[in-house]
């Protein structure tokens, strides 16, 4: 894939995620992409998939730019960013004085990929784990790979509504309602113990600067999606660690204590992983697997691409003891709709 095509995919993704400026933005770099600059030859260099279903680079520059105008230390381009509306000319105007005024900013911010940390996507964890928690009803042991900033993890402080009908604490001021197709999830009730995360770049919520990044990976025209982050940050207090994902599972696996259900999550974030890696995660929650229990059960909670071609992510669980596979879901990226399939 070249990185116009990379551009031009990302473009239909967000359009078809309800982002037209986003859709808009991607267009402009597809044509007007500064290959002459250092962020141009820096992304020249990258190998391997570069899109969407890799190391993303469009959303990479993409949620740069943002955090300019975040930080209001782009004027010009604060003036072509939602709520305002711009021509094509003017914004690829705007993006190419800021690639180039903010080059050291650029450079630095895309070493690192994309952390949107979506809240949106607990409504699918909220369902999924009630699947789990009915098979296995133990107080929840829950571990994310690829946290980020740990928002995720705070799926139980949260409420599912479908229909009128509420999964969650009722004391919650945050409110999933995804559009729904499908039986209800159980009703049963997860009890969440303990829960830990994992990240190569941690975040944390409470610090300005790290709550920037998570907001900058939000699209500009989707103000309620900015607003629903904020406030799932103030109730965030979910310990992330800084770490290989895969490492940190190998450490992390054998700890899970006897009268618990450790549930593993993870939601569009393998696809980070290094194959390498895949594999060896893989290899080691499945041996993990075979150790497990009835009195120590394992669970692998995951919302990821599948390459399918179907629209979403698939919500896919795993059980042991018995290593049973659960398809229970297509769910949408930013968790806006799901359509459930589960029957159980």
């Amino acid at each position: 894939m070249t990185l116009q095509e990379a551009f031009e995919e990302q473009a239909g993704h967000c359009i078809a995620l309800g982002s037209p400026f986003m859709g808009q933005l991607m267009g402009v770099l597809a044509r007007d992409w500064p290959a002459d600059t250092a962020l141009g030859r820096k992304f020249a260099a990258f190998t391997g998939d570069i899109g969407p279903s890799g190391a993303s680079l469009p959303l990479r520059i993409a949620g740069g730019l943002h955090a300019l105008v975040l930080k209001r230390k782009a004027p010009a381009l604060m003036a072509v960013y939602p709520p305002h509306k711009a021509s094509d000319q003017a914004l690829s105007e705007a993006v190419r004085d800021a690639i180039t005024t903010h080059e050291a900013f650029l450079l630095d911010w895309t070493d690192s990929a994309p952390q949107t940390n979506e809240v949106r996507r607990s409504a699918a964890l909220i369902a999924g784990a009630r699947v789990a928690a009915q098979h296995f009803n133990l107080p929840i042991r829950l571990s994310e790979l690829g946290a980020s900033g740990g928002l995720n993890l705070m799926w139980d402080h949260f409420v599912l509504e479908i229909e009128g009908h509420r999964f969650g604490s009722n004391m919650s001021t945050i409110l999933l309602s995804p559009d729904w197709t499908g039986k209800l999830p159980p009703a049963i009730n997860p009890q969440v113990e303990k829960r830990r995360g994992v990240d190569l770049n941690p975040l944390d919520p409470t610090r300005p600067d790290h709550l920037l990044r998570l907001m900058s990976y939000i699209w500009a025209d989707q103000p309620e999606r900015l607003t629903l982050t904020r406030t799932a940050a103030s109730v965030m207090t979910a310990q992330v660690q800084r770490g290989d994902a895969i490492d940190w599972l190998a450490r992390t696996l054998p700890q899970s204590p006897e009268g618990c259900l450790h549930l593993i999550q993870h939601t569009v974030a393998w696809q980070y992983f290094p194959k390498a890696a895949q594999a060896r995660g893989k290899a080691l929650i499945e041996a993990a697997g075979k150790r497990a229990t009835r009195n120590r059960p394992l669970a692998w909670l995951s919302m990821e691409q599948d390459g399918s071609g179907l629209k979403g992510a698939a919500l896919t669980l795993r059980l042991w003891p018995g290593d049973i596979t659960l398809p229970l879901a297509r769910v949408d990226f930013h968790g806006r709709w799901i359509d459930w399939t589960y029957t159980g």
